[in-house]
C-alpha cells in the first residue's frame, strides 16, 4: 500500500492538530481500501458479521454527514442509505460499488472540511439530538477521530483477511 498520509504536527495548535489527526484517520481508511476491487471491498470479515471495508466507507460517510452537516451546520438532511435514520444500514454494502461509496464519502468529507474551516472557533456548537445537548465543534472533531480510529482497527483485520496486507 502506498502511504500518502501526512502525520499530525508535533507542536501545532489545537485546531490544526485536531484537523490533521482527523485527516490522518480519513487517509488511513482510504489506504486500507487501496488496490482492492469491488468484490474484495465487499468481502465479509467472518460469520455472523456482515462488516466489509466498503460498508465502513459508507458508514463513515453517514457519520461525517451527521456530525458536521446535521449537528454543526444544522442542515435537515436524510440519511444516505436509510429511510429509518439507521446508521447501521450503511454497513450493508452487498450491492454497492467502490465508485458509489467513495463518491458519497468524499463528498461528505469535503462538506465537513468546508464547515470546519468556516467555523469561527472550536467552540461553535450545534444540537446533537441523540445526546439531547449542544455539542462543540471540538467535541465533534474528537468524536470523529475516535470513530475513525475504532473503525480503522476493523479495517486492519478486514484487509489482512482479504489479501494478507498488514501495517499502518
Amino acid at each position: 500500500m502506498d502511504d500518502h498520509r501526512i502525520g499530525p504536527p508535533l507542536t501545532g495548535g489545537e485546531r490544526e492538530t485536531l484537523r490533521a489527526f482527523l485527516d490522518y484517520h480519513r487517509g488511513t481508511l482510504a489506504m486500507k481500501c487501496q488496490g482492492l476491487d469491488d468484490e474484495q471491498l465487499r468481502s465479509r470479515s467472518m460469520p455472523p458479521s456482515t462488516l466489509t471495508l466498503l460498508g465502513l466507507v459508507r458508514h463513515m460517510a453517514e457519520v461525517e454527514r451527521h456530525w458536521f452537516r446535521r449537528v454543526i451546520a444544522g442542515e435537515d438532511l436524510p440519511h444516505v442509505w436509510s429511510d429509518e435514520k439507521d446508521f447501521q444500514a450503511a454497513y450493508d454494502a452487498s450491492a454497492s460499488t467502490r465508485a458509489e461509496a467513495f463518491a458519497a464519502w468524499e463528498a461528505e468529507v469535503a462538506h465537513a472540511r468546508r464547515i470546519e474551516a468556516g467555523a469561527e472557533s472550536l467552540d461553535v456548537t450545534g444540537w446533537a439530538a441523540s445526546w439531547e445537548a449542544d455539542v462543540s465543534l471540538r467535541l465533534v472533531m474528537l468524536h470523529l477521530i475516535h470513530e475513525y480510529a475504532r473503525h480503522n482497527g476493523h479495517a486492519d483485520f478486514l484487509r489482512e483477511g482479504i489479501d494478507g496486507v498488514v501495517g499502518a
